[in-house]
């Protein structure tokens, strides 16, 4: 398997130094060189595969000879050792579950899987991996969990000053262990652009063996293509096939995952990118101008990015045919009390309890299937809603069923690092401490 950088594709690498080195030098992010096309007869009986199995066969047609068949399969089973069910609220609508892995938010698939692959390449006597993240909330948490106790790694994760939930800062700072602590006074966008100034920091490269855990790393985005394929195959059980998925969308790792696995076979009829005031794709596709924005604070913290790093993922992959991304993707945004009202009615409608996240999705979804009717649409729910106690009105709330270890959280103390927007305070944390 051979990647190249979105920014000079004659910059190819194998999937190894791409998982290590994670952002290429040249500030690009590392797409596939060929993106396999699935056979007809496997995206035709998806229905007869079980979670793992799709993982493995989606997994070895990408990576190619990057890892052995026998050991890519023991990686994806222990990885991907939880369900994400598609659960039918009502006729042609239906919640992708994916907050059923170990912290509670889909980003374990990315997490789990990009851990166990980077322990499989390390060598023993290796150099010791430092893995940088930035989080607006549920990232954190997810690769905290990930890499806990992995040998020969150490994890340094940034997250904004009082933007995150309680439950997510407990996640990602009561870990100990291998697991570090930042707490940025700013955005999740002055998190992410500390992270990439130091992947192209000579005097950082040369003292550290860095690498990222975000979705910028194509090892955090592969896996996500995972759970496209497996929701269709639950769908395919139902006897639909004209399915649309509406992914709340933020750094846009989510809904480029699914965009790849359309690449490679999957017959999604629409995607539908549904955002917070963070509104900067939508505004594009509408507009055709895109402007980065900075990003402001919602009660969707995790989606609270004005300036996506994966947007350059989906323009690559789009970039001979930019109007087929317009006609393939829809956006639509909402404000902080337009989610409110959408958590409320999904649980009015439903007696089902969404985050706000997902509700947004939700949202987008019906109002997508109000123009056009009778096409089945799939919605994302990105996290579980007890991790947003503070946003969800308590005549909701009181019904969420709150996880033991989740439980077990309010029990520990914060372990965090205070630090300024800086990357000079960043720079000498990394060097020092």
């Amino acid at each position: 398997m051979k990647l190249y950088s979105t920014n000079n594709k004659a910059h190819l690498v194998d999937f190894k130094e791409a998982v290590f080195n994670s952002m290429p030098q040249d500030k690009g992010l590392y797409m596939p060189v060929e993106i396999p096309h699935l056979s007809d007869d496997f995206i035709n009986n998806l229905h007869q595969y079980t979670l793992p199995e799709i993982a493995f066969t989606v997994a070895k047609n990408i990576l190619s000879d990057a890892i052995p068949e026998a050991d890519l399969k023991t990686l994806i089973e222990d990885a991907v050792n939880f369900d994400a069910p598609a659960v039918k609220l009502e006729e042609d609508v239906y919640v992708l579950e994916l907050f059923h892995g170990p912290s509670l938010a889909f980003k374990d698939f990315g997490a789990r899987f990009m851990s166990r692959v980077m322990s499989y390449f390390l060598q023993p006597g290796e150099k010791q991996l430092d893995v940088l993240v930035a989080t607006s909330g549920d990232t954190g948490g997810a690769v905290a969990l990930g890499f806990l106790g992995v040998p020969n790694t150490r994890v340094t994760i940034l997250y904004p000053k009082g933007k995150v939930s309680n439950i997510q800062e407990l996640q990602l700072t009561t870990n100990g262990q291998n697991i570090r602590a930042l707490e940025i006074d700013g955005t999740f966008d002055d998190c992410q652009a500390l992270v990439k100034q130091a992947f192209t920091d000579a005097e950082l490269n040369n003292a550290f063996r860095l690498t990222s855990a975000n979705s910028i790393n194509i090892a955090r985005l592969i896996p996500q293509t995972f759970y496209y394929f497996n929701a269709y195959a639950q769908l395919q059980r139902e006897g639909k096939n004209n399915i649309v998925f509406a992914v709340p969308s933020g750094n846009f790792g989510n809904i480029g995952a699914g965009l790849l696995a359309w690449k490679m076979g999957l017959p999604i009829q629409q995607f539908i990118a549904a955002t917070n005031a963070n509104d900067t794709v939508p505004a594009f596709l509408k507009t055709g101008v895109y402007e980065a924005k900075t990003s402001v604070q919602t009660i969707a913290n995790a989606m609270d990015v004005g300036n996506p790093s994966n947007w350059l993922r989906i323009a690559d992959m789009f970039k001979d045919e930019p109007s087929q991304l317009n006609q393939l993707m829809a956006g639509y945004s909402y404000t902080d009390e337009q989610t409110r009202e959408a958590m409320q009615q999904v649980y009015d409608e439903y007696q089902y309890v969404v985050c706000p996240h997902t509700a947004i999705a939700w949202r987008a979804l019906k109002a997508w299937q109000q123009e056009h009717p009778g096409i089945a649409g799939v919605f994302l729910s990105t996290a579980h809603p007890c991790k947003f106690p503070d946003v969800i009105e308590k005549n909701i709330a009181q019904h969420i069923s709150v996880p033991a270890p989740v439980k077990e959280l309010e029990s520990r103390v914060k372990q965090a690092v205070e630090l300024p927007n800086s990357f000079d305070a960043f720079k000498r944390f990394l060097l020092y401490q």
